[in-house]
């Protein structure tokens, strides 16, 4: 297991990351999202021994291999076991083909044994008809699922990715999530990815972390939902209503079948009492918590039959006098709901 203990890392004295534990157990497909500035590409950068801590360690298996006291360095053959592909790789000069190789050919792997195991990570990854292309001939998507291959191509125990998708377009994105899955399945591969991409963190991912402003946020992507979609898609964008929890969702959606349900939290109208609307999901509750996400803004999560959160103005929420515990009525639109 690879992860950071205690760890406060500083750029130019300003603190960007405060974690008392972070862990990547073996097998784990954990997705770490929150806005710029969160400290994601440093925490990667981190857990990828790119950096030491400036405080605390990073530890691999039960051994410190980064920082500490006395403040450690990895060596070569602890490195090889986490990879890093960052959101703008770069690739080497030559070929496509002749990039997946570099890793294993430095490795000492044989030039027979490369081969096939280029061929296999190529056809999976959708990349066999580029293998002869070079760097100038390839779009910054492609770039991005050449260098998730290669470093897939050595087998690492970790696999670290920095917005992977960022620059492809939907199907290339798919092709290589699949890819990651169906490698995840042939051996205990761990994958830590962060991304702005809430649909794909929830569809992919075992564990969802949020970070903000360098620490590990009790307030996670809200209001996203796993659900079966009673309709059959047949009659086209149709009204449908979802079972959440204890709570039907009414949803507008030409979708049937498992599904992710998401209601944007700044969608969510917020009352103390019902108020006449045109909204179909008006949901009673008390709020359970108040969290500031940032200057002027709350962030308030009431249990309605499910835990759902809305975001609130900080004049909106002294007006209503929201407190813990408080009464509370959520409203929205069926056109409000995301389904996908």
């Amino acid at each position: 297991m690879l992860e950071l203990v205690g760890v406060r890392h500083r750029y130019n004295g300003r603190l960007v990351l405060d974690l008392d534990r972070f862990e990547v157990p073996p097998g784990a497909l954990i997705a770490i999202v929150g806005p710029n500035g969160s400290g994601k590409s440093t925490l990667l950068r981190l857990l990828a021994l790119l950096e030491r801590p400036t405080e605390g360690s990073v530890v691999l298996d039960g051994a410190v291999v980064s920082g500490g006291a006395p403040r450690a360095r990895p060596g070569a053959r602890v490195r090889r076991h986490v990879t890093l592909v960052e959101q703008r790789p770069i690739l080497l000069r030559g070929t496509v083909r002749e990039n997946l190789e570099f890793g294993l050919r430095v490795r000492g792997v044989r030039r027979a044994a490369v081969q096939g195991i280029i061929e296999e990570v190529a056809a999976r990854f959708g990349l066999t008809p580029l293998l002869g292309r070079r760097r100038y001939e390839l779009s910054d998507g492609e770039v991005q699922r050449i260098a998730v291959a290669r470093a897939l191509a050595v087998e690492p125990d970790v696999l670290l990715l920095d917005e992977p998708v960022s620059s492809a377009d939907r199907a290339a994105a798919q092709t290589l999530y699949r890819a990651l899955d169906e490698e995840r399945r042939r051996r205990p591969l761990a994958i830590c990815l962060a991304s702005h991409q809430l649909e794909d963190a929830y569809r992919w991912a075992d564990d969802i972390r949020a970070l903000a402003e360098g620490r590990l946020s009790p307030v996670t992507p809200e209001n996203l939902f796993r659900v079966e979609l009673p309709g059959t898609g047949a009659a086209g964008v149709e009204l449908q209503h979802v079972r959440v929890g204890a709570i039907e969702i009414a949803a507008m959606t030409d979708k049937s079948g498992p599904a992710i349900l998401a209601v944007p939290p700044t969608d969510i109208f917020l009352s103390r009492e019902p108020v006449p609307s045109s909204a179909r999901n008006v949901f009673a509750g008390r709020v359970t918590r108040l969290a500031r996400q940032r200057p002027g803004q709350l962030h308030v999560a009431a249990d309605v039959g499910v835990e759902l959160v809305a975001v609130v103005t900080e004049e909106a929420a002294r007006d209503l006098q929201l407190t813990p515990g408080s009464s509370v009525v959520f409203a929205f639109k069926a056109s409000a709901v995301r389904v996908f």
